[in-house]
């Protein structure tokens, strides 16, 4: 890794990417190499060698066809993990198609010429020009729709992109890629940052050109990701723009956490000042203690908050007190605890990951109809309308993979990759 920073702090706790294969539960083992095998029939699937981004939901046999907004989406969160796990089953080639297609759809957009991201793009191989959005034909009305959401941009999706690119870079040397994350970056800090108290970076925007309505919370979740992006940025280039945006994010993430509950929070309400204090997401609890370096030690508390209030059937939900199991939380607490030091904790999870297996191989993103998270798409719904459905997912299959294969995807990883395959 090139240009690293003496006077930066360390990455977050234990950076080793892999367990030695013998020392693995068979279940975890099993994840870990069907998990790969998936990822790698996905994308030998989409003709060609060139960009791509893969579908994030399929129907699974016997599954009624997919809603129309899901039926060509590729989420750029979901193609994300999906290209980090890629690099740590070692199909660095596989990888490089996810890589190559955020950097095209950066730089060429349909309207945007500042570096932004959708939150989705059309599933499949890019064609020339602007990376096509997803949308569906609506024959009764005769009218073109698309999804509000999917044509936004969410901070924590742009850093998570760049979060790919700078582990492509890692892996591979190419330039474009540490160029095209710090630009991504670059529009984040320059464009969401609000130094309203507690100051950090705010959700982004939320449908489409040209007058978006910016999404004027503070997510805690999205200012990790934000952090880990703009620190590994500062760790190659040794700018101090990217030192000064980490700190940024990384004073909010400590804004909310909350000491006498051991939790964090999961952000501010529209104001960008007050607490949202109601909810709690699994994903703002544990992140932070695997993608910020040098946290303080009651931050780990949160593992206890997590068990108490998240555990169901033997693995964990979205929300406090959830409605069913979510197989992408499962695989985060999975890695967060054996990068924590406590494996053991994760061991029962493995079994539980694994029978979420759906017949094409992707994992279902709950076993259940529907679960729910508490939250809201966006600021024109009119109830907390965001769901996970039984459906096969790439979100889900990329965290299970990663957490198989003790990769953290918020730092550099300097082990070889997890799984010995073709590029």
């Amino acid at each position: 890794m090139a240009a690293a920073l003496a006077c930066q702090p360390v990455f977050a706790a234990s950076t080793t990417s892999t367990t030695p294969p013998a020392a693995r539960p068979a279940a975890q083992a099993q994840l870990l190499s069907e998990g790969c095998r998936t990822l790698a029939d996905e994308v030998a699937a989409v003709p060609g060698h060139g960009p791509l981004f893969l579908q994030s939901y399929r129907a699974a046999p016997g599954q009624p066809p997919l809603a129309p907004a899901l039926r060509h989406a590729a989420f750029v969160y979901d193609n994300a993990l999906a290209g980090i796990a890629l690099l740590a089953c070692g199909r660095t080639g596989d990888a490089r198609r996810i890589a190559d297609a955020l950097v095209d759809a950066s730089g060429h957009d349909r309207y945007y010429h500042d570096g932004r991201l959708r939150n989705a793009y059309r599933a499949g191989p890019l064609g020339p020009g602007p990376a096509a959005l997803p949308g569906w034909w609506d024959a009764k009305s005769r009218r073109w729709f698309e999804d509000g959401y999917q044509t936004g941009t969410a901070t924590g999706n742009v850093a998570w992109a760049a979060l790919m690119l700078l582990a492509a870079y890692h892996a591979s040397h190419d330039r474009r890629y540490l160029d095209a994350a710090a630009k991504m970056m670059g529009w984040v800090d320059s464009t969401v940052y609000d130094a309203t108290a507690p100051a950090g970076y705010n959700g982004g925007y939320f449908g489409e050109e040209p007058t978006p309505l910016r999404q004027t919370w503070k997510s805690t979740e999205h200012n990790v990701d934000a952090y880990a992006a703009f620190h590994w940025l500062a760790r190659l280039t040794g700018q101090a723009r990217w030192r000064t945006a980490a700190d940024r994010a990384r004073g909010f993430v400590a804004a909310m956490w909350q000491g006498p509950s051991g939790r964090f929070v999961i952000g501010t309400q529209n104001d960008g000042h007050t607490l949202n204090t109601a909810p709690s997401a699994l994903d703002a609890t544990l992140w932070p203690l695997i993608a910020i370096g040098n946290a303080p030690p009651e931050w780990e508390r949160a593992l206890a908050w997590a068990k108490r209030h998240h555990r169901i059937d033997g693995g964990y939900g979205f929300k406090a007190d959830p409605d069913g199991l979510w197989t992408e939380g499962t695989g985060q607490a999975a890695l967060v605890l054996q990068l924590t030091g406590h494996p053991g904790q994760a061991a029962p999870l493995w079994p539980i990951l694994l029978a979420q297996r759906s017949p094409a191989g992707l994992l279902f993103a709950t076993p259940e109809q529907r679960i729910s998270t508490g939250l809201s798409i966006g600021p024109t719904s009119k109830t907390n309308d965001f769901y996970y459905f039984h459906l096969p997912h790439l979100g889900a299959t990329a965290w299970a993979v990663l957490a198989a294969a003790r990769w953290n995807p918020f730092v550099p990883q300097n082990a070889r990759p997890a799984v010995a395959t073709s590029p």
